[in-house]
């Protein structure tokens, strides 16, 4: 069993004539190779694990290009844990494949050899896709392209996170010849041991140190709620950014983004979760204000006596008079000729009222 190579990492392996994994008819003979290599594989704390062709599998490395595939050892027990990956005549474990010796290794570095290849396929697909991933993520962990842009955090000798950028003009996928419109942050991931440690703060500052002359940036939609954390941060931090970073889907046409910091503000603002359903109870000063608002447009109407003929004139009413109640009987003086009219009335048994009907006319 060999989980080094010649006393280096698998990333510290600076020969370019590396053999990549061999593909097509040729999978017969590289697992015939395997089996010969090693009868059984250990892990630290647990039993040997015999190396069967039944437990091997060959997984796509890149996803637009699958003639290029990796041998991989899983537990007879479980089928999606990955145990081994075998490269170079030797099994070599996922946690020992992003490791490195190189003292030189740290930080945020682009991938570019082979090797970074593979590191970024573990991490993604492997790490994150199967190790780490939340029971309720129903999320499939597809291989990056081929050419994909990532950058790799390494620190204390190990691959502790990466990030993957769509460059603007890029294609978004294989179906449709739409472009992005601008560069878009599509992954981040960081892994457990190394969060609470401002690596994602790092990767989203280093995104936008990396387009100094793109006024707007994208970050994939939508955004989880752990990252929406890491924006807020940053964005207070960082308050030039708050204008250029958009949460975009593709091919992010302007009908297509959301400014994060806006968003940010307006959730604040405006919580999900709040009751809006029963309305905020009235002070003195509201109803005061509200009678006044209605009042303005004509809400309250206004009843005014329309005598058939003038009682005085106007230049002598200086206040309104009181407004009758329709279920009161006017208080009008009668003539001595209508009073005859209303006794033979009364006399015949007819009804009285027809003045009273005249005095109750109304304007609004």
């Amino acid at each position: 069993m060999f989980f080094v190579y010649d006393c280096l990492f698998l990333v510290d392996i600076k020969d370019e004539n590396l053999d990549s994994p061999e593909t097509g008819p040729c999978k017969a003979k590289l697992m015939e190779e395997a089996l010969s290599a090693a009868e059984e594989f250990s892990l630290p704390g647990q039993e040997n694990i015999k190396v069967e062709a039944s437990s091997m599998s060959f997984l796509p490395l890149y996803r637009d290009d699958s003639k290029v595939s990796l041998l991989v050892l899983t537990d007879p027990q479980d089928k999606n844990r990955v145990l081994a990956i075998y490269l170079n005549n030797s099994w070599r474990s996922p946690e020992d494949i992003i490791k490195t010796s190189d003292p030189f290794q740290k930080g945020l570095k682009q991938v570019q050899t082979f090797q970074e290849r593979i590191v970024l396929f573990i991490l993604n697909c492997i790490v994150l896709g199967l190790f780490e991933r939340s029971l309720t993520d129903n999320t499939v962990f597809v291989p990056h392209a081929k050419k994909e842009h990532a950058k790799i955090f390494w620190k204390s000798g190990e691959a502790a996170a990466f990030y993957t950028v769509k460059r603007k003009g890029n294609l978004c996928d294989g179906h449709t010849s739409q472009c992005y419109l601008l560069p878009v942050l599509d992954t981040m991931f960081v892994r457990k041991k190394f969060r609470r440690r401002g690596l994602a703060m790092q990767m989203l500052q280093d995104f936008c140190q990396s387009f100094p002359s793109e006024g707007a940036l994208g970050l994939s939609c939508p955004l989880s709620a752990e990252m929406e954390k890491v924006c807020q941060k940053f964005l207070e931090t960082h308050p030039m950014e708050q204008p250029r970073l958009w949460e975009a889907e593709a091919p992010g046409d302007w009908t297509q983004r959301v400014n994060i910091w806006l968003k940010l503000q307006l959730e604040q603002s405006f919580p999900k979760n709040a009751d809006r359903s029963s309305p905020t109870p009235k002070g003195p000063d509201d109803e005061a204000e509200e009678e006044q608002t209605n009042t303005r447009l004509g809400c309250i109407p206004h009843l005014e006596v329309l005598p058939e003929k003038p009682m005085a004139r106007l230049s002598d009413r200086r206040e309104a008079p009181d407004l009758p109640s329709q279920s009161n009987e006017p208080q009008v003086p009668l003539k001595a000729e209508e009073q005859k009219i209303l006794k033979k009335r009364a006399d015949r048994g007819e009804p009285a009222g027809e003045r009273v009907v005249k005095h109750l006319r109304t304007m609004s």
